[in-house]
């Protein structure tokens, strides 16, 4: 069995692939807002919003568990809506000697996307098992991030 991994998924959601980027490149610190029952608060600690070499740290709820994650932004790609962020402490670490996120928008006709998740890592020993529900779980977040921005969406006049 390998120790490196790779998975990827994607779901399509009504937001437009620049706002998606946008939040996830400058503003990951609103996704609590945005997808309040999974992401407890994103905190600062070092840089600054928007920039590469940024530290932040997640708290949220995994498989019914409060858990941290603190990650460094490694690389904004404002021309492919691309974000990197390197898992650097917290509970990922206890199964993972590596973990790169990488979330990616692509324009999917007017207002809406494809949020591309990008998971490459490297497990501790053979018996860690592979990211699948934490893979699923920022599915679940694009979703809620769509459907937060639906609801922010002005109602037509009859």
């Amino acid at each position: 069995m390998t120790l490196f991994g790779k998975m990827e998924a994607e779901v399509e959601i009504k937001v437009s692939a620049e706002t998606f980027h946008d939040i996830f490149s400058c503003r990951p610190h609103h996704v609590s807002n945005m997808s309040p029952a999974k992401i407890q608060n994103v905190d600062l600690h070092e840089g600054e919003w928007g920039k590469p070499g940024t530290v932040i740290c997640w708290s949220y709820v995994h498989d019914g568990v409060a858990k941290t994650a603190k990650e460094v932004i490694e690389a904004i790609d404002d021309e492919k809506l691309s974000t990197t962020f390197k898992v650097i402490e917290g509970d990922i670490t206890t199964e993972y000697k590596n973990f790169i996120i990488i979330v990616q928008a692509t324009p999917k006709g007017e207002g809406s996307c494809l949020a591309h998740w990008t998971f490459e890592y490297e497990k501790l020993n053979e018996n860690v098992p592979d990211p699948q529900t934490l893979l699923e779980f920022c599915i679940h977040c694009s979703k809620d991030i769509e459907d937060h921005h639906l609801t922010q969406l002005p109602t037509a006049q009859a």
